[in-house]
């Protein structure tokens, strides 16, 4: 909202006012929007790092301060108290359910974690060792090919239906991915789990033997789907958003973003943290990364540390250290080298000079890989799991955007440096 103050922009000897934003928490903004029609002149961003592409009252983070909001929620206040769709339904609507609308919520969703049982021959059409978020990206796209009665981005009832069907059904499409790359049968939902130990069941139940359900691995998923339910407007958050503004689908938009967070540099962050971990192997040779890792023209890195946003610790990361450290303890898990590597390098990381004065604290890709390894996940399906999470993100997201009437076709500018104007020439005469 303006608040009477300007920006002057000033190139030779002319210049131009802008006015200037301010949210209700963060820095200000320099409203641009003019910036074309009165100069003549575009801004260059690569990234995107200095420019707000939309108005939102959805996530809030302060990467200096190390504070991240959900509507105006801390973090670890929703991680510890609350459970996922609890934190669903507050980034759907914008308030703490009460219990009444929780238990419709929470049944609504319940109600909707089916597929089509004709979806379930489009697994069979991928090959066994398909990648899981390949997978996801054309199931999760062919949801609009079954349910047509949610399509219509105009009408708020089907907005509304879309969005229930995508947190209800992404577990289920999440675990046959996993069943099938594994050979094993899928597993049909059951209404009588929540949400977290529902989707265990169906990654890890198999139809010869009773499943046995642990509330302390329920908890450790449960609070993983709400760390990563939202973080304001990343790659793929960006790219559900663009994708949106076309009017497309909203099935069609969170494939999109699926297909965006599958990059290493994004949702693979945690798989390539376990990596790492197994190529250092042992902790004994922790000293010899270490050095590596300082040295500047060695090209190696190590994965799980500092966060492009966050210049502060992550307070997601301390929440999935203590989640991370009760996963442990109550599976027992001892003896294994990729752990034992991680737990000194952590000690290290936040003892060490070097790591507290470039504040490359351990970040939430850091624990969340030894979790879900611990949990018996293979590392392929760490972005699946990071998808699973980060739909009602995205749906939220969307859903903001659709309904905002001052929303536009994203169409980003560019600096051109390619060749001037030239005349075609014939084959015949080109030398």
């Amino acid at each position: 909202m303006a608040d009477g103050k300007n920006a002057t922009l000033k190139i030779g000897d002319e210049s131009w006012d802008f006015p200037v934003q301010s949210g209700s928490v963060g820095p200000d903004v320099v409203d641009i929007q003019a910036l074309y029609k009165q100069t003549g002149r575009f801004t260059y961003d690569p990234g995107f790092t200095s420019t707000a592409s939309c108005e939102s009252k959805i996530t809030f983070i302060d990467g200096d301060e190390g504070v991240l909001l959900y509507r105006g929620y801390p973090i670890d206040q929703l991680a510890e108290h609350g459970d996922f769709l609890e934190t669903c339904y507050l980034l759907l609507y914008g308030d703490l359910p009460t219990s009444g609308q929780k238990a419709d919520f929470v049944q609504r969703v319940t109600y909707h974690t089916m597929i089509h049982e004709q979806m379930n021959r489009f697994f069979t059409g991928f090959r066994r060792d398909a990648h899981p978020m390949a997978v996801m990206t054309g199931v999760v796209g062919a949801l609009s090919a079954f349910y047509h009665d949610s399509t219509d981005i105009n009408d708020p009832q089907q907005r509304m239906i879309a969005s229930l069907r995508m947190i209800a059904k992404m577990p289920t499409i999440a675990a046959m991915a996993y069943k099938y790359s594994i050979g094993q049968p899928f597993v049909y939902p059951s209404n009588e789990l929540d949400y977290s130990a529902n989707f265990l069941r169906m990654c890890f139940a198999v139809p010869c033997e009773e499943y046995k359900f642990n509330p302390v691995l329920s908890r450790a998923m449960d609070r993983i789907f709400i760390l990563h339910a939202d973080h304001e407007q990343n790659a793929s958050t960006s790219t559900v958003r663009l994708a949106g503004s076309s009017g497309a689908n909203p099935f069609a938009c969170i494939a999109a973003g699926i297909a965006c967070l599958w990059g290493p540099a994004h949702g693979g962050a945690n798989e390539a943290a376990l990596n790492m971990l197994h190529q250092i192997g042992s902790v004994d040779k922790i000293p010899e990364f270490i050095a590596r890792a300082k040295d500047k023209n060695d090209p190696f890195r190590l994965m799980g540390f500092g966060h492009r946003v966050y210049k502060n610790y992550d307070p997601r990361a301390k929440i999935m250290q203590k989640t991370c450290h009760e996963v442990l303890s109550e599976l027992g898990i001892k003896d294994d080298p990729a752990l034992d590597v991680a737990m000194e390098l952590e000690k290290i990381a936040l003892s060490d000079e070097y790591f507290i004065e470039k504040k490359l604290y351990p970040n939430i890709d850091f624990y969340s890989g030894i979790t879900l390894r611990a949990l018996g996940f293979p590392t392929t399906m760490f972005t699946v799991l990071f998808a699973l999470a980060r739909t009602v993100g995205w749906i939220a997201q969307w859903k903001e955007m659709v309904e905002d009437p001052n929303q536009k076709i994203g169409r980003p500018r560019q600096l051109y440096t390619g060749a001037t104007h030239r005349d075609y020439v014939p084959i015949t005469q080109r030398s």
